[in-house]
């Protein structure tokens, strides 16, 4: 069992137990607050209630108080239990390497998948998960709403689920998903991409400089990362086969660049990247309202 820390003087506490004082009883469930903390939990506390009256309590005998109102709904896992959220999943998709035509004999299967839980899910106190993640299967779970919240911020991985080449399950709320898949689409995808490669690429270069080294896989789907924004921008669609690249970025990741090679690429490509977002067709902001209309009309079939 984890042991207790020492709870702070000032803290306010719950009784489990009833207490003999020298007025009457104090039943369990009194509030009081610790007024004097020990210096190991093998002696008491010294708690003040309301009215003045002090108890000495060892730290097994009271709650406190934020912990003991929440009793009762920390049941999430055991309502869920009722449920097979599996039998929910409305699209399973595989990502990754595989995905994006860079695979090799040593490339896991990553797979990605959204589900939409019952109404019950949604109307209990517990309420649901918004994501589960498998990770010695190399799967990750969202829910609904929270895979629309991260499309609508341009999440490079979430996009890229939308138009992944290997669709595994589709049911015909996810197909009209798809159909509208371009709704996530706007000129957020410049900022989002290009920032998260600008302080990977920072990291990187703080690596090579105190450890001497790079995770040389991860530099090449950061190139990858750069090439997709740029195609996103331009044409209007998330580009996840990257097989016409495929010689060049495994070239990176199996260290047949140089580090300034690499680098070279990327300040070109970010100078490209800016062209792009220039002049592209996008609009400024996805569109919310499709989103939010889509969202609705899915909880409505899950009532």
């Amino acid at each position: 069992m984890k042991p207790h820390l020492i709870v702070p003087v000032g803290t306010q506490v719950v009784s489990r137990v009833d207490v003999k004082t020298e007025t009457g009883v104090c039943l369990a469930g009194a509030v009081g607050k610790i007024v004097q903390a020990p210096t190991d939990n093998s002696h008491a506390y010294g708690i003040e209630l309301p009215d003045g009256r002090c108890l000495r309590l060892q730290r097994q005998q009271f709650s406190l108080r934020k912990q003991y109102q929440t009793q009762g709904l920390d049941q999430t896992v055991d309502f869920l239990a009722d449920y097979n959220l599996q039998d929910y999943v409305i699209y399973r998709c595989v990502v990754g390497s595989r995905a994006y035509g860079l695979d090799d004999q040593y490339s896991d299967c990553d797979r990605r998948c959204i589900y939409l839980p019952p109404a019950p899910l949604h109307w209990s106190l517990y309420g649901i998960p918004e994501q589960i993640e498998d990770k010695p299967a190399q799967e990750c779970y969202w829910e609904l709403q929270k895979f629309i919240l991260l499309a609508l911020k341009a999440n490079p991985n979430v996009l890229e689920c939308l138009y992944s080449p290997l669709i595994e399950t589709a049911t015909p709320l996810a197909k009209t998903l798809l159909d509208q898949r371009t709704m996530f689409l706007s000129r957020l995808v410049y900022q989002t991409y290009n920032g998260y490669a600008l302080s990977q690429f920072k990291k990187m270069e703080q690596d090579l400089r105190s450890k001497g080294q790079i995770r040389w896989k991860h530099a090449m789907h950061l190139i990858r990362l750069l090439l997709s924004g740029i195609i996103v921008l331009k044409e209007g669609f998330v580009p996840v086969d990257m097989s016409d690249y495929r010689e060049r970025l495994l070239g990176i990741k199996y260290q047949h660049w140089t580090w300034s090679q690499v680098d070279q690429w990327r300040l070109q490509l970010h100078q490209e990247f800016e062209q792009a977002f220039a002049h592209t067709p996008l609009p400024e902001r996805p569109n919310y309202e499709q989103a939010n209309a889509f969202l609705i009309e899915a909880r409505q079939s899950m009532v």
